[in-house]
């Protein structure tokens, strides 16, 4: 998808997230909100939604897509490094990331955006795709303006 395609997509779903977010400060019921919207919205993915910190690890919170696995330790996985990290962490090639944790065998790339509150990590919103290199710099930069609006409007 050229850069100028992607980027009006995510402006696009950005006022979507926008509009359900300013009527609501329950995490939880934005956290759903939102990972509909990405799961609807976005092509090529085939999971979408958010891991929270609880007690030293991360726990399944809401999602769209097949079943996943409950909880991740802390530093493991894709999910556990971008919150150990505090960073977004993108892989090209799931296959090709040490420690990877297969809750979708279909997954081949993947993108992990760490949520904060208060400069600490609450949770990260987790998105996978079934094709490699799904995911590039502009998807980095959009998904956390999107993280950042779900900080601000939500109750964390």
């Amino acid at each position: 998808m050229p850069t100028t395609t992607k980027t009006r997509l995510y402006q696009l779903l950005l006022q979507q997230a926008q509009a359900l977010l300013e009527a609501e400060r329950d995490p939880v019921a934005n956290m759903a909100n939102l990972a509909a919207v990405l799961y609807q919205g976005l092509p090529q993915i085939n999971w979408a939604g958010f891991y929270l910190y609880k007690s030293g690890e991360l726990v399944l919170g809401p999602f769209q897509g097949k079943p996943a696995c409950v909880r991740i330790g802390w530093g493991k996985g894709v999910c556990g490094t971008a919150a150990a990290q505090q960073r977004t962490v993108l892989v090209p090639d799931v296959h090709l990331f040490a420690g990877h944790i297969a809750c979708d065998s279909a997954s081949e790339s993947e993108i992990v955006i760490p949520i904060f509150k208060n400069g600490v990590v609450w949770g990260v919103l987790d998105i996978d795709a079934p094709v490699k290199n799904r995911f590039d710099e502009t998807d980095r930069v959009h998904l956390e303006q999107l993280a950042r609006r779900f900080e601000q409007s939500s109750d964390l």
